[in-house]
């Protein structure tokens, strides 16, 4: 069961180009090697990867997701400018955000309808819209 982890997170760095560090491959089995999408804080997988005794630092957690990220394998949704998540699934989809627990998860993207975007000042354009959903429990 580890190697089928291990192979998919080593699968997943090698889809992106990234080299295969003990490190990277440690956090993308913990990330996509059950095959299931998911959206972590650095915080949780740095806890997760302390608990499976990968031996790495929070730094190097922040440093990893960052590379994850600007290699196309991550999207890191920002909520109140302070805390990110990162989702593993990199199709375009909404959130919704659980104040009450503070956790992230997809929203029902056939359901989403965005209509009059305005228009990208000159010299730029639209990179990627995200829409996060706040929800609190009644």
């Amino acid at each position: 069961m580890l190697d089928d982890l291990t192979n998919r997170g080593t699968d997943w760095l090698a889809s992106a180009g990234l080299r295969p560090t003990r490190q990277r491959v440690a956090l993308a089995a913990l990330l996509v090697g059950d095959g299931c999408d998911r959206h972590v804080t650095a915080e949780w997988l740095y806890e997760a990867a302390s608990e499976a005794g990968a031996g790495v630092s929070l730094a190097t957690v922040y440093n990893t997701l960052k590379a994850f990220c600007d290699a196309g394998l991550l999207r890191e949704i920002t909520v109140d400018g302070s805390r990110s998540y990162f989702d593993t699934n990199m199709t375009d989809h909404p959130h919704f955000y659980w104040e009450d627990d503070g956790t992230l998860t997809d929203a029902p993207a056939e359901q989403l309808r965005i209509e009059g975007l305005p228009a990208a000042p000159n010299g730029a354009r639209v990179a990627s819209v995200d829409v996060v959903i706040r929800l609190r429990r009644d």
